[in-house]
């Protein structure tokens, strides 16, 4: 075979298939840390070390704390309100009166209402990345306007080390107890907080457990992000290193500030081979062993008496640097993204803000908490308790309606729609005007704004209408006076 030949054939040859960078063990990412454990192995191995360590910052480093609280307003606010979505309008205001009375009693513990235990989860998905809920059913003679209650537990008080195989072909993974086909059936929750003070009430109540079904345990977390998650992750995972290490260096520097502040000046003497110790030394000495630590201290003004051969070196603490503010920044921005709030927000830092970048900060901002608000607050959370109460209530004969009647269609009666708060506007003109020229222009319903405010359209309408009847009884008129343009201005003239 000619050189010519041979050459050809190699040209003609397919080329050799190029792998995936990513995927190879070159150089650049041996570093890099890969696994494939399933995510459940994962949160059984780490998940009680990263609840532990999300608390502690969450409660002692000042940006984790703020972060913290950005979220929970976020995601609850004022609370995610029901607003029925039954057409009988004498059936809906009772039943807006019962839930209102309700709400207020829902508490077990007896410290909040209804809204106030959504800012108790979403503190708990934000430490633990998620939180229980018991539905616990009381006795008529408790005296409620329906009787239920709603308790919250922790992350700690389900187990991550309980997994076991169960007689009948169930079995517990991490708390949670499956049937054969992968259904949740029942959740083993243990008596007594594993963190809390082993007082023995009664014979065995340290560490017993207690199997609670499934249906009456709300178990709120972020689903979305693996599949086939069973337990919740901490909200503030990807940001606790970030967190943990510029804590632990922020602190070094403080302290290392402090004790170089600590020293004002230093008095050098030179002294021969043979020379007897210095006598300020002895006086400071004397002074200290007689208890008087201000014998000899810096006073404004002061003129001191130095010795031949004596001089004075004043103190210069090393500075932090001129990259300090700009090492901080990009830190605080990357802590800030692991804890998925505005860096803004978290930190209160405004002076490389302006009108746009907060604005574009907090639409994206908004986008990942609507979508948890529906997923989570509402599907896992105000969806069953208002199904749960709504039972409740018609067997209590809070409501206008049979249980005869009710268990033909109850569909018909539990159906609402949840109203979460309302955002803040950044330009409340320039979006106030925005919605109208959308309302105006037929693009947007009337009730849609409404709603994204917080509020219930329809007791909206039904509220501005007894102002303006109220307004004409009394002779008010509140409308803006119409003017006429200028004259010789060639307007169009004002005609009622």
């Amino acid at each position: 075979m000619s050189d010519s030949t041979a050459l050809t054939i190699a040209e003609q040859a397919p080329a050799r298939p190029q792998a995936f960078d990513a995927g190879r063990a070159t150089r650049r990412l041996k570093g890099l840390t890969t696994t494939t454990q399933e995510i459940n192995r994962q949160i059984r191995t780490y998940g009680r070390t990263i609840v532990a360590r999300s608390r502690y910052l969450s409660q002692n480093n000042p940006y984790a704390m703020q972060a913290k609280k950005v979220f929970v307003s976020a995601l609850t606010g004022a609370g995610i309100k029901p607003s029925s979505l039954n057409k009988d309008a004498a059936f809906k205001a009772r039943l807006q009166e019962v839930w209102l009375d309700w709400s207020d009693e829902a508490d077990a513990a007896g410290l909040t209402d209804f809204y106030g235990l959504q800012s108790t989860i979403a503190s708990e998905m934000f430490d633990a990345g998620e939180c229980f809920v018991r539905l616990r059913t009381r006795r008529p003679e408790d005296g409620l306007i329906v009787p239920l209650q709603l308790q919250l537990m922790p992350s700690e008080m389900l187990p991550l080390n309980d997994n076991r195989m169960l007689d009948g072909g169930n079995y517990v993974q991490m708390g949670v107890e499956f049937n054969a086909i992968g259904k949740r059936v029942a959740y083993w929750f243990l008596r007594q907080h594993p963190g809390a003070d082993q007082v023995d009430l009664r014979a065995g109540f340290v560490g017993e457990q207690v199997r609670v079904p499934a249906e009456e345990i709300l178990h709120l977390f972020d689903s979305t992000g693996f599949a086939g998650q069973i337990r919740g992750i901490p909200h503030t995972l990807s940001g606790i290193v970030t967190a943990a290490v510029l804590d632990c260096y922020d602190d070094a520097e403080l302290e290392r500030k402090r004790v170089a502040a600590l020293f004002g000046g230093f008095i050098t003497t030179e002294l021969g081979d043979d020379a007897a110790p210095h006598p300020m030394a002895e006086g400071i000495d004397a002074a200290q062993t007689a208890g008087n630590d201000s014998a000899i201290a810096l006073e404004p003004g002061a003129m001191l008496d130095l010795d031949p051969g004596q001089d004075v070196t004043f103190a210069e603490p090393a500075d932090v640097g001129g990259n300090y503010e700009a090492f901080q920044y990009r830190n605080l921005l990357r802590m800030a993204a692991g804890f998925g709030v505005p860096y803004a927000a978290m930190t209160g830092d405004l002076k490389q803000a302006n009108y746009g970048s907060i604005r574009a900060g907090l639409v994206e901002f908004r986008r990942r908490i609507e979508a948890m608000q529906h997923a989570v607050m509402v599907y896992q959370f105000c969806r069953p308790v208002w199904r749960r109460f709504m039972d409740e209530a018609v067997l209590a004969g809070r409501l206008t309606v049979g249980p005869a009647k009710y268990l033909t269609d109850p569909h018909g009666y539990r159906r609402a729609k949840w109203i979460t708060p309302r955002w803040d506007w950044v330009d409340p003109l320039k979006d106030r005007q925005a919605e109208k020229l959308a309302v105006d222009a037929g693009f947007k319903a009337r009730s849609d704004v409404i709603e994204a405010e917080g509020y219930d359209p329809e007791e909206t309408d039904r509220r501005i209408a007894a102002d303006r009847a109220r307004e004409k009884d009394l002779g008010l008129n509140f409308s803006p006076a119409k003017t006429a343009p200028p004259a010789g201005g060639g307007a169009e003239q004002v005609t009622e």
